[in-house]
């Protein structure tokens, strides 16, 4: 009863947007529509406001997994089509026809997403809210702990936590009654996550991390009660949370898991993938072209790989250059985590020279490299976690170190470029910085874009200063190898009927990423279709507009500013991006 309590007004400030006024006659501003548009969108995404660090939201948590959320969307995107339709794009300036192009996208987008009943597989081994939970519990992510409000709001959050988890179970049962189940490979790496957050002792659970690190002017009193009161919310809310998940995981859902891999496997699984291409690479190109393309590159990279054998003397094929690579002392330098973080933290100071002659316009927003939490450490990759735009928190470059003196550093420095600088961190920072922009525009994200920018800054490294040493050029070359053999093997899986197993194989002929970390992409891409498809197209599409201003502008060509018309309207679908930078060469 209390669960269903918390879930009525969990729902209750979703349910009242739904409420839409009939439009004005006379259209409102068209900025005033986008601002609105924001505002309304963090009432469905609270815990993305609070990544954001927009104040208001931080003990909010809707329950995503329910069809009244789901409709609320619907009713949501299907008003502000109806709001833009009052407008003709042509009769907007530059920058709100770049806004109303994104606007429509986002809205035709996310109704054809809500088609595919995704609720009926909410939890999966590498993204979902009890993953991320964790990150915003642990006392080091986007929730504030740094007043006694902070510290009862996420009180509030974590009351909600269960209600979410009963409601995920109850549409994961429906899921199973109509077929759309989990992989049992995947089912398989869920569990040990919900059992390592099962703790008898509440002191040592991850989200009693604030409490560690409590302000010491909190008052005596205050700190007392709110020591009592996460105490007794580990105890008694989240660990019966993660243990109910784990159980149902282990005993009732591993037996009804699918032996097959790829989504097409479930109902309407090709036709959502199909969507899936789409929403990720905001393109028109097909399954079977992307394919195609990945083995081009494939084959392509694998040339450029056997140089590097032969400029290194290599005596042996290049798989067995693969294992010379991933296995030899000398590319294994660390004895601690600290090192290897310090390593990383040491590219920036190299870059800095070369760095002002290819970018003048730079984010300043401050920047860290952290080690991966112990939670999550085992099953993570490297990544980074944006910062908010007032710069209260910096932008982290996540390093998942589980044993130091096994972490290779070839490939480290194309990683660098990649997450970090001058990649995620700067595009995205750039971004969220530009107040310039509508608000909404400041913190979306488009996979095509965003991973497409950085994959192309790991191409950058000999212009930066980086990749002197044959083994570092290697590494980016295997780090595009990566992302072209996520082509072949994303779609081999979701259309071809590739099993898991086949994907492994095909990735350690053409790579020297060790076994473990090779399952656990593939069993990602298995997880969440079609999202590493995003790399690729974009990085492709990046490098094809740079060629394109190199030959039709010759001497006026300048490498800052190409970068400028890239990154200075954030994140845009493709198609956006590709008449921004033609606009450009026209007129440039």
């Amino acid at each position: 009863m209390r669960h269903v309590l918390f879930l009525l007004l969990a729902l209750s400030g979703i349910l009242c947007t739904s409420k839409q006024a009939n439009p004005p006659a006379t259209p409102a501003p068209f900025q005033e529509v986008l601002e609105k548009y924001y505002r309304d969108w963090l009432r469905f995404n609270p815990m993305d406001a609070t990544q954001q660090g927009v104040d208001g939201y931080n003990d909010q948590l809707v329950i995503t997994v329910g069809e009244a959320y789901r409709q609320q969307l619907r009713d949501f995107y299907t008003q502000t089509k109806a709001t833009l339709a009052q407008y003709d794009p042509a009769t907007l300036n530059a920058k709100d026809r770049i806004s109303y192009e994104i606007l429509q996208w986002e809205c035709d987008i996310r109704l054809e997403d809500l088609r595919f009943p995704d609720n009926y597989m909410a939890i999966n081994q590498f993204w979902s809210l009890p993953l991320t939970f964790g990150q915003y519990g642990s006392g080091s992510g986007s929730q504030p702990f740094k007043t006694v409000q902070d510290y009862d709001n996420w009180l509030k959050r974590m009351a909600i936590f269960p209600v979410w988890c009963d409601s995920a179970l109850v549409y994961t049962r429906l899921g199973m009654e109509k077929g759309y189940v989990l992989p049992k490979a995947l089912i398989l790496k869920i569990i040990p996550q919900f059992k390592e957050l099962v703790t008898a002792d509440p002191a040592q659970s991850l989200y009693y991390g604030p409490i560690k690190t409590m302000p010491d002017s909190f008052p005596a009193a205050e700190r007392s009660r709110l020591t009592a009161a996460y105490t007794k919310a580990i105890g008694e809310q989240l660990v019966p949370a993660f243990q109910k998940l784990a159980d149902f995981f282990e005993k009732e859902y591993l037996p009804k898991g699918r032996e097959t891999s790829g989504i097409s496997a479930i109902p309407g699984g090709r036709e959502r993938y199909n969507f899936l291409i789409k929403y990720w690479t905001t393109t028109s190109l097909g399954a079977d072209e992307i394919f195609e393309l990945g083995q081009r590159e494939v084959a392509r990279i694998r040339s450029e790989m056997e140089k590097v054998k032969e400029q290194v003397g290599f005596k042996g094929d290049l798989r067995a250059f693969f294992d010379h690579v991933r296995t030899a002392p000398q590319f294994m330098p660390f004895k601690t985590a600290d090192q290897v973080v310090n390593w990383y933290a040491g590219l920036e100071k190299t870059m800095q020279p070369q760095l002002k002659s290819m970018f003048d316009l730079v984010p300043k927003s401050r920047f860290e490299v952290r080690r991966t939490e112990a939670f999550r450490e085992a099953s993570a990759s490297a990544e980074y976690i944006q910062g908010t735009p007032d710069g209260s928190r910096p932008g982290v470059f996540y390093v998942p170190v589980p044993n130091a003196s096994q972490y290779n550093v070839v490939g480290g420095e194309a990683l660098f470029l990649h997450e970090a600088i001058p990649g995620h961190h700067y595009q995205v920072s750039l971004q969220q910085e530009d107040t310039t922009l509508p608000t909404f525009r400041r913190f979306l994200w488009y996979g095509a874009y965003g991973e497409g920018w950085a994959l192309y800054t790991e191409s950058l490294g000999r212009e930066l200063g980086l990749y002197t040493d044959p083994y570092q050029y290697f590494g980016m070359l295997s780090s595009e190898m990566h992302r072209a053999i996520r082509l072949v093997v994303d779609v081999g899986l979701h259309t071809k009927g590739w099993s898991r197993e086949q994907a492994i194989e095909y990735s350690k002929a053409n790579e020297a990423e060790p076994e473990e970390s090779i399952v656990a992409e593939i069993e990602r891409y298995m997880a969440i279709p079609g999202q590493a498809l995003s790399y690729k197209i974009g990085q492709l599409k990046i490098l094809e507009l740079r060629a394109k201003a190199q030959q039709k502008m010759g001497a006026r060509f300048d490498i800052r500013r190409f970068h400028n018309q890239v990154l200075d309207a954030g994140c845009l679908p493709i198609r956006v991006l590709e008449e921004k930078i033609d606009r450009w060469i026209a007129g440039g």
